[in-house]
């Protein structure tokens, strides 16, 4: 079940800091937590990960010494955190900020948390695995022009507002009708956001792209220099499920690569440049597309 909605109508405001890995998001929210003495909090799901400090580019001991950080590195990595749980947790934190009259400054690039917090969580039951392979196998076989036509019979909101080539957004959207007989849109119709309207105030960092890959890239060598290397051999000694979200976190493969001599050390640290520029597109393309009304700034 979604977190129940935490009213927030009385301030202090929430500020909600949203962007691409490596755009300043810390940055600038530290610098408004020492100028607010406001509390931040971690909207990040790879920064939950305690194993991870590094490559996941968690505040580092000096700026958590700055201000009041929470949600940073709680999660050991054989913990597999929903957004639903985060949520829980975020709420939890807010509820005890307002009672103490301080105000919060969530930030991060995961751009599900910040779609439950003003939008909503679904209460969507579980898709069972063999009924996601099935419709999976027919979008292969039919081809996505078919498939979406079928999905518009069923669910035309969901294939009108899916965008072309996104096959995971379409199988999803046709795998939910067949496990439940209802289409994602009337689930997501009974939604309600987390945070109440007018409560919050939120910004998205959208630096300069040519900008954004560099500062990828600076970011992937110091990483690697810094340590990063190490710690995914430290997760990779744990013989942990390769489902697990830390496993997943960018840049596990890639290091981990390196570590097994699939790749030698420039291959993967070219391959964790490029992966981290990939995400860092998709967190772009994300927070154009579902915070479309949020101001933006532009940080180097």
């Amino acid at each position: 079940m979604p977190p129940a909605s935490l009213d927030l109508s009385q301030p202090p405001l929430v500020t909600l800091i949203a962007g691409p890995t490596a755009s300043g998001k810390s940055a600038l929210a530290l610098k408004m937590a020492r100028e607010t003495g406001a509390v931040i909090i971690n909207a990040d799901s790879q920064q939950l990960y305690a194993d991870l400090r590094i490559l996941t580019a968690r505040p580092s001991p000096e700026d958590e010494a700055q201000a009041d950080h929470r949600l940073y590195g709680v999660a050991d990595a054989a913990e597999a955190w929903s957004v639903g749980k985060w949520s829980r947790a975020a709420l939890a934190i807010l509820d005890e900020l307002r009672a103490k009259n301080r105000p919060a400054i969530l930030v991060g690039g995961t751009g599900l948390y910040f779609t439950a917090l003003t939008r909503g969580l679904a209460d969507i039951p579980p898709v069972a695995s063999a009924i996601r392979d099935l419709v999976e196998a027919d979008f292969l076989v039919q081809g996505e022009a078919l498939f979406r036509t079928r999905l518009a019979e069923i669910d035309p909101t969901a294939a009108q507002g899916i965008e072309a080539g996104d096959r995971q957004r379409l199988v999803r959207a046709m795998s939910v009708h067949a496990a439940t007989g209802r289409p994602l849109t009337a689930w997501k119709a009974e939604t309600r956001p987390l945070l109440e309207p007018g409560s919050w105030t939120g910004l998205v960092i959208e630096p300069d792209r040519k900008i954004l890959y560099a500062n990828c890239d600076q970011r992937a060598d110091v990483m690697v220099e810094m340590g990063a290397l190490d710690e995914v051999r430290r997760l990779e000694a744990r013989s942990l499920s390769p489902a697990l979200p830390a496993m997943k976190a960018v840049g596990v493969r890639e290091l981990a690569a390196y570590a097994s001599g699939v790749l030698d050390r420039p291959a993967a640290v070219a391959a964790l440049k490029q992966a981290t520029r990939n995400y860092a597109k998709r967190q772009l393309t994300w927070f154009r597309n579902q915070c479309r009304d949020w101001p933006r700034v532009s940080r180097s």
